[in-house]
C-alpha cells in the first residue's frame, strides 16, 4: 500500500525569490528541492511516495506547504494546501488544481496542481477482520486547531493545523560526538540527502547575519525538530543496537543504613520502662531502656552494613518498634510499630529522612489509633552516594509533630488499615523440579506417572509471608485461594513478591519469582485508584528447565539478574479494601489468613489468539572461540513453544477437549507443536531451530557461520491470551521516549560541545514531545471495551491519557520559555518527563511471554539474547508496532546468569543479525516485508496450496559488493588492562565475516593509530537502495597486547559507515566523512573514546577503479601501514605547550624499592620535554628547574585535541629505568590560554563593575574622582555584628542598611509596658569562640531555611507562570481547572512555610549581635576549586584498573601524585603579553609564581568535633579519640578518649612544626579507643597543605569578619590586614592601597569606605586603618585582575573515610588549620576552644497546693471517693534521683496542701540548652559516659495505695527553656495550658529565675485524649552553684530556711487510730443537712408530744382554775 504524490507547478507566485515546497502526509513531511529566481511560476515537477501500513481513511489530509525560501532567515509561508482524501480512497487517482489560503484561512491568488494515486492493498479488505483496524481521527476540529507544532510529528493520522511560517532546520551540524551514545543510533539524517536538497542553514551564523539585518528573525522561537525527514524513501530496516553488554541486576553491592532515634513523645500507656528496637531485614539492635517517662529521650546511633544485590536490599523492611518494660526475663510488651522498606528511604532527596515522626500503631490491635510518635533519622548510603546531613546544632525549634511526619511526599498523614487480597488461582506450564529416575523406579514399582513437580505459591509483603496449600504432582496447579494481608495504607513498602515454590522434603526451591510493584498498579492523585491487578497471568522468568540437582543459576528463579529462561506462567489477581476501624465485626489481628477463593471464567484474561512468530537469521558472527569448534544452531522460544530439549512437561492426564468452541483447554495449548503432529488441516509445523552448521573462522578470538546467500529461518505457532492493547499502548509510549532521549543527548551534546543554539535543538525536543502525547491520546481512546479488560487496564489507560496531555500542554507550555539561559534548568525537568514516561510505558500486567533466543552446542544451551515480546508485536498502526518488529535487529548473545558477570561478560559470545515479526496469524500477510529486498523463499514442503507456508531458508539473489575503509585516528581515556597502570592498546574491527587489526602501540592509555583498515570484497545481501540508508553495523573492539597468553578485552563500540554507492560522486557533504568520538563500553562502564571514520564505497561493474585513490605513502617507518588520508585527519596547527614542574609527592615503592631520583617526561602527540631529575626524592621532592615548554602540532578543533601523557620514571643505577606512575589529562581544555580581546573585554568588565557598584555607592558628600567605584561600609561599634550587609551581586540594587535604632526602641517601649525584655545584650566576658561558632550555625541554618523559601517561591512563581499559560490555552484545553485547583492545594503549606519564615526572621532581629565565621559544611577544597588555581595536582596511576566487582578504587592504583601546571596556546603569542613589566622570559606564562625551595611552616590543627561517627563498639557507640599525622610527626590524643560517644567534641588544637615541601599532606584521624586490643581506624581525612599554603586564596589563615585587638573575637595572624592588603597589593602589580580621610581606602580605581576606631581592653578609643584595610580584603574578589575570593575565618567539615570501606562516609569532622611561615614574626597563642564546661545549677521546686486532683479510691467503711495524693518530681535523664512529697491523705476534694520543697543540682550548657549528665551505664562499664538531654522538668501526681501499686493520676512535663507562664489562680489554670495547638506566652526559667503558678496534670483516658486530672501550685526557683551555697534552702520541710507545715483538716489521721473523729468527719460531712433537718424534725415532734402530753393536765388545771 502507498500514497503517491506528484507535485507539478505552483502558479500565480508574487514576486522573484527562492521556493520551496513541503508535502505532508500523517506527520510525515518531504521537502522538495529549492528551486532559484522562479518568478509567477515554479515548475517543481517531484514525486513523493508515502509506504503505509493501515488503509487511508477518508478523513485523512494531505497537506502542501509552499514556502519563500532564504538562507539566513526561516522560510517565509506563501501559502498552504489542505485536501481531505475521500475522493482518493473513492477512485485512487486524481488530478487536481486548486488555490492555496493562507494564515487567516483566507483563499489567495496562487494556486497549486498536483496528481494523486493511492495504491490499495492487492488483497481485497473484506478478508481482514474488521476489528483489526482502527478508525483514524477525524478531520481536526476547530478546537485542534490552536495546536501550531513547527515540527511535523512524525506520527500518522493526525495532520496539525496550518502552522504560521517558522523555519525547518533539517540538520544539526553533526557533532564530532557520535550519536552512538548509550546505544542509540541516529537514523540516517543527511547520508540520505540528493544533491537537489535544500541548503542546509548553518546555524552559526545565522544569528550574525539576522543582527547585522537589523533583525527579523527571533532567536526565541525557532526549533530545530529531530532531523529525520529527507527526501528518498529510506528505508529504516535495521533497528538499533544496545551497546551495554553487562547485567548489572544481580550483582551484591555495599550499602549502610543508619538510624538515629531520637526520642519518642505520646506513648500511650502510664507510667512505662520503653526501648526502642530498631530492625533492618534480620539483623536487631535495641537502646537502653528510660524508666517511668511516655517521652524518652535516646539519641542513639545505630549503623547497619549489607553487601547485597540492589533489589534485595530495597526489599528489606526497617522497622522500629517501642517496647514497654523489656528485661533479661521477659520480652516486653509492644506498645507499637511503624515499618518501611529500605527501597522507600533510598528514594527520598539525600537517601534519608532528616529529624522525622515515625507515627506508631499497634499491628494486634487495628481499631486502635496512634500509640505514639517516635523521632528518627533514617539514611540509606549505597557505594559513592554522599549524605548532605542538615548541620547538626542544638535543636531548639519546638517540633511539629504533625508537619514532620517520616513519610514519603504525597503519603497522607492519617494512614488507614486495608487488606491486601492476593488471589492465586492456577499456574501452566511448569518445568519439572525432580530428576526422572525416581519417577521411574515408582512407575515400575507402582504403575502410576506423576508429573515431576509439587508447587505451591509463596507471597511476601512487608516483611509477612502467606503461602497457599502444595498441589501434589501437577505441572497445571489449580489453587484458587486467596492470601489476605492487613497493612496500612497506603503502605510504605513498594513490592509484593509473588514466588512459585516446590514442595521437597529436604529443601523447598523457587520455581520462579515476580515482583509487583505497588506504584505500578495503584495511582495517588484525585482521580487515582487504589492497587488493583488481573486477573492477569504474569510469566516467570529463571535458569534453563532442565532440572539438575545443583542449579547454579537459581538466584534467577530467586528473582535476582535476568531470567534466561521462561520458567511458568501463574494466573493471579490483587485487591485493595481500606477498613473502616469502627465497624464491630472487624477482627483485628494483622495475622496472615489465606481461605479459598471462587475460580475464574476461562476467557477472562482474553480471547486465545493463534499467534505467528517468524524469524530470520541474516548474520552469525563474533562467536567465540570456545564455542566455535563444534557445530552449532540456534533455538528460538515463546514461552514453552519452540523448546525442543526441555521445555514441554505435558500433564500426565489428559484432558479432554471442550465440544463446543475448537478451542482446546489451556492444558493443550501450552504444549509444543513442533513434535510433527500437524493440525488438522494439514496446516503448517513450527520449526523453532536452524540447522546445525560447522563455524568458520574469523580470525583468533572469533568465529562465524557461512550464511552466505542462505539465510535460515524459524516460526513459531503459538496460543495466547489476545491482550495485545496493553503491548500497544506501552509500544507507543516507549517511542515518545525514545524519542525523547535521543533529543536530550542531542541537548546534552551540544552543550557539552559547545555547539551555538541548544536552546533550539530543545524547543524541537518538547514540541515533538507535545505533539506525540497529544497523538497518544487519539489512538489510545480508540480502544474497544473489549470484555477482558480488567480494571487495572481502565484505569491506567485513564491515567495515561490523563498524564500524557497534561506532559503534552506543560511541554507547549515550557517550550515557550526555553531561552538561551534557561536551557540547562529546563533540560533537567525534561528528563523528569523522560523518567515518567519510561515509568508509565511499562506495563505491569503480562501479556505475550518475552522471545529468547539461544545458541546451542550439541543440545547444550551456551549463550543467550532475551527480546521482549513488544519490541517485535506487529500492529496495523504505526506508532503501535514495536520497535524491532519487522526489522533487522543486531542482538548480541551473553552467557547465563553469574557467568555473566565480570570479564565473562565483556566479551561478546556471538553477534547475530535477527530479523523477528510477531503477530496474529491472520494478520501475518506482509511478515516478509521488512527484510532487505532481493531473495527467493524456500518451503519446507513443494506442493500445490501451500503458498501460504512460511519459508525454512531465504536465497538470496542480489547481492553488491563493498569496500570498507575503516579512519582508525586515536583513542583516548582507556582501561590501564597492565599492572604498570599503562597498555599496549590495538583495535579491532569487525564488519560482516572480516576482521582486521589496528597495529599494536606500546605503554599507552591515549593510542594515536593514525591507521586506514581496508575491507576489500565486503559481499552485502539484499538490495542496494538499502544499504545506502542503513548499513550493517561495525563493531570496534580494543584490547590490551601481552607477550604471554591472549590479549584482554578493554572496551567495544558501534559505528554505522558512511555509504557511497557506485553512482554517486564522492564529494561534499557527506564526503570525506568528519572523525567522530565513539563511546567505548566495557560492560557497563564507559572505557574511553574512539576517534574514528568509517565509509562504505560501492565497488561497481568497473571494478576498483572508481575508488577514490588510496594517497598517501605507506608509512614505511611503521611496515606496510597506511596512514589516515588527508581529507579526514584533523586540520593541524602549531601550539606551543609550557610545563610547570612543582614536585613529586607520596610516590610509593616501585617492585618494593623506594624510588630516589625520579623525573617527569611529557608527552602529547609524539612531541614531549622532561623535568630536570630529582638528585634525591627524600631531601627534597621538587624540581629545581621549573618551567620548560616544546611546540607540537596541534588540530584547530579543540575537541579533538589528543590528551597529554604525563610519566613518571625512577632512575636507577646503570641507566635502568622503572616507570612509577602515569596520568593521562584527558582535555587540555582548561589549560588552554585565549589572549584576551583587548577592546571588547575593557568595555566590558568596565560596563559590568559600573553597573554592579554605582548602585552601591549611595553617595559620599566628597566627589569622586572618574572610575572609582565606592563600597560602602557603616562604622559601627566592634562587638556587634556589622549591621551593613553589603550586597555585592553586579545586579544588586542598593546597599541594605539596618537601622539599629529601631530595636532599641523596640526595647524601650516593651520596658515602659513592663513586660521583661528576654534577651539582654551579651556581657563581653561572657562570650567566648563558642558563642561565635554557635551563632554561625544558626546563620548557616537560616540561610539554609531561606533557601528553602526561595526555591519555594521560585517554585510558586514559575507554577503560577505555568499556569497563567496554561489559562490562556483554555480555550483548547481541558482539564486545568483541576490543575488550577492541585495548584491552590501545593500554595497553601508553602504560604505557611512562608510566614514561619518571616516570623522567624522577625524574632532574629532582636537576637544578640555576635562577631560570626564562615561554617563550611563541605570541605573548604570545594569551596574553592581544590586550591587549584595555579598548581595542579595530578594523581599517578598504577596497575591494572579494577573490573566492577573487584573494586579496585581509583584509590587504591594510586601511586603518587604530580604537582605542576601547564598552559597551552598558539605560537606567535600577541606582544603586549610579553612586554608587561617585570616579565620573566624563563617563566613564559607563569609569572610571579613563589620559589619551591624548602619553607618551614608551624601547622596548627583545630579539631572541634566529629558528628555521626561509625560505631566501632559491640554497644552501637565508639570511644573516639584524634590522631594527627604530617610527615613524620604523629600526635595521639589517646588519654583524653571521649567515652561511648558518636558524636563527641573534642575541642582542641595541636601544633606541628612541618617543612614543606617533605611533610606536606596533613592526615587527621578518628580513632577508637579499646580497653584490650589495639585500637580501631573509624575514619580519616587528608589535607593537601601545600596547595593551600601557595593558593591565591590565601588559606593560611582566615580573614575574621571584624577586626579586634581583645576578647573572644581577637585576630589571630601575626600580619595585620594592613600588612595583608599592602602585601597582596604589592603581588598583584596593583596600585595602593591610600587611606584617605573620613574612613576612606583606595585600591586601583576601588573606594571602600568603613569605621576607623578601635577600642582596647580598657576602652580606650584609638585611630587604626585596620578596618578598612580588612573591608577591601573582603571583598578582595571585586578587585580588577587580581582579585579573587579570599577564605575567611571558617569551620569546614570534612567526611571521614575508612580505606576498608570505600567511598561511604564514616561520619564527619568539623575543623580547621592556620599555617604560619616560621620566617615571619610568631602567631599568638592559639585560641581556646576546649569545650565550654557545663554550668551547675541548682532547681527549687516548692509545691504549695494541689487541687481538683481526680478521687481513685474507694473510702474503707462508707464507699465514698477520695486520695491519698502525693506529687514526685525529677528532671530528664535523672529518674535515680526522684523525690516525692509526703502523703496529703484522704483528700476528699482533690484538694492537697504540701509546702513541700524539691532540690535538683543539675549541670547545664547554656549554649546547647542541655543537661549534662555523666553516669556509667552499667555496673560492668570501664568509665563514665557523658549524655547531654534536653532540661526537662517532670511532675507527677500519684494516689498512694497500702498494700497494692501506688496509682498514677498525672503528669505534667515543663520544658526549662519554653513552658506556659503558671496561671494566676486554680481556677484559670485549664487543659489548653499544655494543648499544643494553643499559643501562649512561654516563660525560660534561665531568664525570669523564679516562677510561680498553677499548672495542670494531665493523662490519657481509655479513648487515648488527654483529659485533665488535676492542678498544681508550684514556684520554681533557679539558683547557679555559687547562690545556692551562700543560701542554702532544705529538702522537704527541713531545715535550712524550712517551709511552715501545711495547715491539713485532721482526716488526714486514718480512721482506726480516731474512729470518733473520722465517723464525725463523715457525718459531718456527708449527713450535715439531713442530721439538721432529722434534728428539726425531732423537735418539732417533741414540741408536739410535749404539747399532746401537757396539754390535758393544763387545761384542767386552766378548767379548774387552779
Amino acid at each position: 500500500m502507498a500514497l503517491i504524490v506528484h507535485l507539478k507547478t505552483v502558479t500565480d507566485l508574487r514576486g522573484k525569490g527562492d521556493r520551496i515546497a513541503k508535502v505532508t502526509f500523517r506527520g510525515l513531511s518531504f521537502y522538495t528541492r529549492v528551486l532559484e529566481n522562479c518568478e509567477d511560476e515554479a515548475r517543481f515537477d517531484e514525486t513523493f511516495r508515502w509506504p503505509i501500513a493501515s488503509n487511508i481513511d477518508g478523513n485523512e489530509m494531505l497537506e502542501i506547504q509552499v514556502f519563500n525560501y532564504s538562507k539566513v532567515f526561516s522560510n517565509r509561508l506563501i501559502g498552504t494546501f489542505l485536501m481531505v482524501l475521500q475522493k482518493v480512497v473513492e477512485e485512487a487517482q486524481l488530478e487536481v488544481t486548486d488555490t492555496l489560503i493562507d494564515d487567516n484561512n483566507s483563499a489567495i491568488r496562487t494556486s497549486v496542481s498536483i496528481g494523486i494515486r493511492y495504491q490499495t492493498m492487492d488483497r481485497s479488505v473484506g478478508a481482514w477482520n474488521d476489528g483489526e483496524f482502527l478508525d483514524n481521527p477525524n478531520m481536526p476540529s476547530a478546537a485542534d486547531g490552536n495546536f501550531q507544532f513547527e515540527t511535523e510529528s512524525l506520527l500518522s493520522g493526525h495532520s496539525s493545523a496550518v502552522s504560521p511560517g517558522k523555519s525547518h532546520f533539517k540538520r544539526v551540524s553533526k557533532g564530532v560526538f557520535s550519536a552512538m551514545k548509550l546505544g542509540k543510533m541516529r537514523p540516517p539524517k543527511d547520508d540520505g540527502r540528493k544533491q537537489d536538497e535544500p541548503a542546509v542553514l548553518e546555524t552559526e551564523d545565522l544569528d550574525r547575519k539576522a543582527m547585522r539585518l537589523g533583525g527579523g528573525l527571533d532567536p526565541d522561537t525557532i526549533s530545530l525538530a529531530s532531523v529525520t525527514a529527507v527526501t528518498t524513501n529510506v528505508s529504516n530496516k535495521r533497528s538499533k543496537p544496545d551497546i551495554k553488554m553487562e547485567p548489572s541486576a544481580g550483582r551484591p553491592m555495599d550499602y549502610q543504613v543508619s538510624i538515629t532515634v531520637i526520642e519518642a513523645r505520646q506513648l500511650v500507656g502510664l507510667n512505662m520502662d520503653p526501648v526502642v528496637c530498631v530492625e533492618v531485614g534480620d539483623e536487631k539492635k535495641y537502646t537502653s531502656m528510660k524508666e517511668s517517662t511516655n517521652c524518652p529521650y535516646y539519641n542513639e546511633y545505630f549503623v547497619f552494613d549489607f553487601h547485597v544485590p540492589p533489589d534485595v536490599m530495597f526489599d528489606k523492611i526497617i522497622k522500629l518498634s517501642v517496647i514497654h518494660s523489656k528485661n533479661l526475663l521477659r520480652s516486653g510488651t509492644l506498645v507499637g510499630s511503624f515499618k518501611m522498606d529500605v527501597g522507600t528511604v533510598y528514594t527520598q532527596p539525600e537517601h534519608q529522612f532528616y529529624h522525622k515522626w515515625a507515627i506508631l500503631s499497634d499491628p494486634d490491635d487495628i481499631t486502635a489509633g496512634v500509640k505514639g510518635y517516635l523521632k528518627c533519622d533514617v539514611a540509606v548510603v549505597g557505594k559513592g552516594d554522599n549524605i548532605k546531613t542538615p548541620h547538626k546544632a542544638n535543636e531548639t525549634d519546638e517540633d511539629d509533630i504533625e508537619g514532620n511526619l517520616l513519610l514519603p511526599d504525597g503519603v497522607p498523614p492519617e494512614r488507614q488499615w486495608a487488606r491486601f487480597y492476593i488471589k492465586i488461582f492456577r499456574a501452566e506450564g511448569l518445568p519439572r523440579m525432580n530428576t526422572s529416575i525416581m519417577a521411574n523406579v515408582k512407575k515400575a514399582l507402582i504403575g502410576e506417572n506423576k508429573d515431576l513437580v509439587d508447587p505451591y505459591v509463596q507471597v511476601s509483603f512487608a516483611g509477612q509471608k502467606g503461602k497457599t496449600s502444595v498441589q501434589k504432582s501437577s505441572y497445571e496447579p489449580m489453587w484458587n485461594e486467596q492470601i489476605i494481608f492487613t497493612e496500612m495504607f497506603p503502605p510504605l513498602c513498594k513490592r509484593m513478591k509473588v514466588q512459585i515454590r516446590d514442595s521437597d522434603k529436604v529443601n523447598d526451591v523457587a520455581i520462579g519469582t515476580h515482583f509487583i510493584d505497588l506504584r505500578k498498579i495503584s495511582n495517588e492523585g484525585d482521580k487515582g485508584f487504589l492497587p488493583t491487578f488481573g486477573p492477569a497471568w504474569v510469566n516467570m522468568y529463571g535458569s534453563t528447565r532442565n532440572y539438575t540437582l545443583m542449579d547454579e543459576h537459581q538466584d534467577l528463579n530467586e528473582g535476582l539478574g535476568e531470567g534466561v529462561s521462561f520458567r511458568a506462567r501463574l494466573l493471579l489477581s490483587l485487591a485493595v479494601e481500606i477498613l473502616d476501624t469502627s465497624s464491630p465485626d472487624l477482627t483485628s489481628s494483622t495475622e496472615v489468613q489465606v481461605e479459598g477463593a471462587p475460580p475464574v471464567a476461562d476467557n477472562c484474561t482474553g480471547k486465545m489468539e493463534e499467534f505467528f512468530l517468524f524469524g530470520a537469521f541474516l548474520e552469525a558472527t563474533m562467536i567465540d572461540r570456545r564455542s566455535g569448534d563444534k557445530p552449532i544452531n540456534f533455538e528460538v522460544t515463546i514461552g514453552n513453544y519452540g523448546n525442543q530439549i526441555d521445555g514441554t512437561t505435558k500433564p500426565s492426564r489428559r484432558r479432554k477437549k471442550d465440544g463446543g468452541d475448537g478451542v482446546e483447554e489451556d492444558s493443550e495449548l501450552l504444549q509444543n507443536s513442533s513434535e510433527d503432529e500437524g493440525d488438522e488441516d494439514g496446516e503448517m509445523l513450527s520449526v523453532s531451530s536452524t540447522p546445525t552448521m560447522k563455524p568458520f573462522i574469523t580470525d583468533r578470538n572469533y568465529f562465524h557461520l557461512p550464511y552466505f546467500d542462505r539465510k535460515p529461518c524459524i516460526y513459531i505457532k503459538s496460543w495466547w491470551q489476545d491482550q495485545r492493547r496493553r503491548l500497544y499502548n506501552a509500544n507507543i509510549m516507549d517511542k515518545i521516549a525514545d524519542k525523547l532521549e535521543e533529543g536530550l543527548n542531542d541537548v546534552h551534546e551540544m552543550i557539552k560541545t559547545e555547539k551555538p543554539y541548544p536552546e533550539r535543538r530543545l524547543r524541537g525536543v518538547l514540541e515533538e514531545l507535545s505533539s506525540s502525547c497529544f497523538r497518544f491520546v487519539t489512538l489510545a481512546n480508540k480502544d474497544q471495551n473489549q470484555n477482558s479488560r480488567t480494571k487495572l487496564d481502565r484505569e491506567r489507560l485513564k491515567s495515561c491519557m490523563r498524564e500524557l496531555e497534561n506532559m503534552g500542554t506543560q511541554a507547549k507550555t515550557l517550550r515557550s520559555q526555553v531561552k538561551k539561559n534557561t536551557v540547562k534548568d529546563k533540560l533537567k525537568l525534561v528528563q523528569n518527563f523522560l523518567q515518567k514516561l519510561r515509568f508509565l510505558a511499562d506495563e505491569p500486567q503480562h501479556s505475550i511471554p518475552d522471545i529468547f533466543i539461544w545458541m546451542m552446542s550439541n543440545n547444550k544451551r551456551i549463550a543467550y539474547a532475551r527480546i521482549p515480546s513488544k519490541d517485535i508485536l506487529y500492529s496495523i498502526v504505526e506508532e503501535e508496532t514495536g520497535k524491532d518488529c519487522g526489522k533487522v535487529k543486531c542482538v548480541f548473545l551473553k552467557l547465563p546468569g553469574k557467568r555473566g558477570f565480570g570479564p565473562a561478560g565483556w566479551t561478546v559470545q556471538a553477534k547475530m543479525e535477527v530479523y523477528l515479526w510477531l503477530g496474529l496469524n491472520k494478520q501475518r500477510k506482509d511478515f516478509l516485508c521488512g527484510l532487505p529486498c532481493g531473495f527467493e523463499e524456500n518451503k519446507a514442503v513443494k506442493g500445490p496450496g501451500l503458498q501460504s507456508f512460511p519459508p525454512i531458508s531465504l536465497s538470496y539473489t542480489k547481492k553488491q559488493v563493498f569496500q570498507l575503509r575503516a579512519h582508525m585516528y586515536q583513542a583516548r581515556s582507556l582501561f590501564a588492562a597492565d599492572s604498570s597502570g599503562l597498555s599496549d592498546p590495538f583495535a579491532r574491527v569487525f564488519f560482516n565475516t572480516q576482521s582486521q587489526c589496528t597495529e599494536v602501540l606500546n605503554e599507552t592509555l591515549c593510542p594515536t593509530w593514525d591507521q586506514l583498515l581496508v575491507f576489500d570484497n565486503v559481499e552485502l545481501y539484499g538490495d542496494a537502495g538499502e544499504m545506502r540508508d542503513d548499513p550493517p553495523i561495525i563493531v570496534i573492539e580494543v584490547y590490551d597486547q601481552d607477550t604471554v597468553g591472549k590479549a584482554d578485552f578493554m572496551g567495544r563500540t558501534f559505528a554505522k559507515p558512511v555509504v557511497k554507492m557506485a553512482d554517486e560522486g564522492y564529494c561534499s557533504p557527506r564526503f570525506p566523512p568528519q572523525l567522530e568520538y565513539y563511546q567505548i563500553y566495557r560492560g557497563n562502564s564507559t572505557a574511553g573514546d574512539l576517534l574514528a571514520a568509517f565509509e562504505l564505497l560501492q565497488i561497481g561493474a568497473s571494478g576498483k577503479s572508481d575508488l577514490p585513490p588510496i594517497d598517501g605513502p605507506t608509512d614505511m617507518e611503521r611496515g606496510p601501514i597506511l596512514p589516515v588520508p588527508l581529507g579526514i585527519r584533523p586540520v593541524l596547527s602549531k601550539y606551543r605547550v609550557e610545563i610547570l614542574f612543582w614536585g613529586l609527592r607520596d610516590l610509593k615503592r616501585v617492585n618494593l624499592a623506594q624510588v630516589d631520583r625520579p623525573r617527569v617526561d611529557i608527552e602529547c602527540a609524539g612531541k614531549g620535554v622532561q623535568s630536570a631529575l630529582i638528585q634525591n626524592y627524600k631531601k627534597n621532592p621538587n624540581f629545581s628547574t621549573l618551567v620548560k615548554w616544546f611546540e607540537v602540532d596541534l588540530p584547530e578543533n579543540e575537541l579533538l585535541h589528543p590528551p597529554l601523557n604525563i610519566r613518571v620514571v625512577d632512575c636507577r643505577a646503570f641507566g635502568r629505568y622503572t616507570l612509577v606512575g602515569s596520568h593521562a589529562v584527558s582535555s587540555l581544555r582548561k589549560f588552554i590560554y585565549r589572549p584576551p580581546d583587548k577592546k571588547s573585554q575593557h568595555w566590558n568588565t568596565a560596563a559590568r563593575l559600573m553597573n554592579g557598584f554605582m548602585a552601591l555607592a549611595n553617595g559620599g558628600p566628597y566627589s569622586r574622582p572618574t572610575g572609582e567605584i565606592v563600597v560602602n561600609m557603616e562604622p559601627e561599634v566592634p562587638i556587634k555584628k556589622m549591621e551593613t550587609m553589603v550586597k555585592l551581586e553586579a545586579n544588586s540594587d542598593a546597599v541594605v542598611k539596618v537601622d539599629v535604632n529601631e530595636d532599641e526602641k523596640e526595647k524601650k517601649k516593651k520596658k515602659k509596658k513592663g513586660e521583661e525584655i528576654e534577651e539582654e545584650e551579651p556581657d563581653e566576658s561572657m562570650l567566648d569562640w563558642w558563642s561565635k561558632y554557635f551563632a554561625s550555625i544558626e546563620t548557616l541554618k537560616e540561610q539554609l531555611r531561606q533557601q528553602e523559601a526561595a526555591a519555594a517561591e521560585a517554585e510558586e512563581k514559575e507554577e503560577m507562570e505555568i499556569a497563567e499559560e496554561i489559562k490562556i490555552d483554555e480555550s483548547s484545553m481541558k482539564g486545568s481547572k483541576a490543575q488550577a485547583k492541585t495548584k491552590d492545594k501545593a500554595k497553601a503549606p508553602k504560604e505557611d512555610k512562608k510566614k514561619k519564615l518571616l516570623a522567624e526572621q522577625a524574632e532574629k532581629k532582636n537576637k544578640q549581635k555576635i562577631d560570626e565565621l564562615k561554617v563550611f559544611n563541605k570541605e573548604l577544597e570545594t569551596e574553592f576549586d581544590n586550591f587549584e588555581d595555579w598548581l595542579h595536582t595530578f594523581n599517578l596511576l598504577r596497575g591494572k584498573t579494577g573490573d566492577d566487582d573487584d573494586t579496585v578504587s581509583e584509590e587504591e592504583r594510586i601511586v603518587g601524585r604530580f604537582k605542576g601546571s601547564m598552559c597551552v596556546y598558539k605560537v606567535p603569542l600577541p606582544e603586549d603579553v610579553t612586554r608587561e613589566a617585570g616579565y620573566d622570559p624563563n617563566f613564559g606564562m607563569f609569572q610571579g609564581i613563589p620559589s619551591n625551595d624548602p619553607i618551614n611552616v608551624l601547622v596548627r590543627v583545630y579539631v572541634v568535633r566529629a558528628t555521626d561517627l561509625h560505631p566501632a563498639d559491640i554497644n552501637g557507640k565508639a570511644d573516639p579519640y584524634v590522631v594527627i599525622k604530617l610527615g613524620k610527626t604523629e600526635i595521639k590524643d589517646k588519654e583524653n578518649y571521649i567515652s561511648k560517644q558518636l558524636n563527641p567534641v573534642f575541642g582542641k588544637s595541636f601544633d606541628i612544626e612541618a617543612t614543606f615541601p617533605m611533610e606536606s599532606m596533613l592526615t587527621v584521624a578518628v580513632y577508637d579507643w579499646d580497653l584490650v586490643g589495639t585500637d580501631d581506624l573509624i575514619g580519616e581525612t587528608k589535607i593537601d597543605l601545600e596547595n593551600r599554603y601557595y593558593s591565591k586564596h590565601r588559606a593560611t589563615c582566615g580573614i575574621s569578619q571584624t577586626y579586634a585587638i581583645h576578647g573572644y573575637n581577637m585576630w589571630r595572624d601575626p600580619m595585620k590586614p594592613t600588612q595583608i592588603l599592602s602585601k597582596l597589593s604589592k603581588e598583584g602589580k596593583i596600585d595602593g592601597p591610600h587611606y584617605g580621610p573620613g574612613g576612606r581606602v583606595k585600591v586601583t580605581n576601588r573606594v571602600f569606605t568603613g569605621p576607623t576606631e578601635i577600642e582596647d581592653e580598657n576602652g580606650q578609643k584609638k585611630q587604626t586603618d585596620e578596618h578598612l584595610a580588612l573591608s577591601v580584603l573582603q571583598h578582595w574578589e571585586e578587585i580588577p585582575r587580581v582579585g579573587c575570593r579570599l577564605v575567611p575565618e571558617h569551620v569546614e567539615t570534612r567526611p571521614l573515610l575508612n580505606p576498608d570501606k570505600p567511598g561511604i562516609e564514616q561520619g564527619r569532622l568539623e575543623m580547621w588549620v592556620d599555617m604560619f611561615p616560621m620566617d615571619m614574626p610568631a602567631p599568638g597563642p592559639a585560641i581556646d576552644i576546649s569545650p565550654r564546661k557545663p554550668k551547675s545549677f541548682e532547681l527549687r521546686v516548692i509545691i504549695w497546693n494541689t487541687d481538683e486532683v481526680i478521687l481513685e479510691d474507694d473510702a474503707f467503711m462508707t464507699g465514698e471517693k477520695m486520695s491519698d495524693i502525693y506529687v514526685k518530681g525529677w528532671l530528664k535523664g535523672q529518674q535515680e534521683d526522684k523525690q516525692d512529697t509526703d502523703v496529703h491523705y484522704h483528700s476528699l476534694t482533690g484538694e492537697g496542701n504540701f509546702n513541700w520543697r524539691f532540690l535538683f543540682p543539675f549541670d547545664y550548657l547554656v549554649a546547647e540548652e542541655k543537661i549534662v549528665i555523666s553516669k556509667k551505664e552499667s555496673m560492668f562499664s570501664w568509665d563514665e559516659t557523658e549524655y547531654k538531654i534536653p532540661a526537662r522538668l517532670t511532675l507527677q501526681v500519684w494516689d498512694a495505695d497500702h498494700f497494692s501499686a501506688d496509682d498514677f493520676l498525672g503528669a505534667i512535663e515543663l520544658d526549662l527553656n519554653r513552658f506556659p507562664r503558671g496561671a494566676k489562680t486554680a481556677k484559670q489554670c485549664s487543659i489548653d495550658m499544655v494543648a499544643p495547638e494553643v499559643d501562649l506566652p512561654m516563660v525560660s526559667i534561665f531568664k525570669q529565675k523564679r516562677v510561680k503558678g498553677w499548672w495542670p496534670f494531665v493523662a490519657r483516658n481509655e479513648n487515648d485524649e488527654m483529659e485533665l486530672t488535676g492542678k498544681v501550685e508550684a514556684e520554681l526557683h533557679l539558683l547557679s552553684a555559687e547562690e545556692a551555697e551562700k543560701c542554702p534552702a532544705g529538702l522537704g520541710r527541713n531545715e535550712p530556711d524550712p517551709l511552715e507545715k501545711p495547715n491539713r483538716p485532721d482526716t488526714s489521721f486514718i480512721w482506726f487510730l480516731n474512729p470518733l473523729k473520722s465517723i464525725k468527719y463523715l457525718i459531718c460531712n456527708r449527713y450535715k443537712w439531713l442530721i439538721i433537718k432529722i434534728v428539726l424534725a425531732l423537735l418539732l415532734i417533741a414540741m408536739v408530744a410535749l404539747f399532746l402530753y401537757s396539754m390535758p393536765g393544763y387545761m384542767v388545771k386552766k378548767l379548774l382554775g387552779a
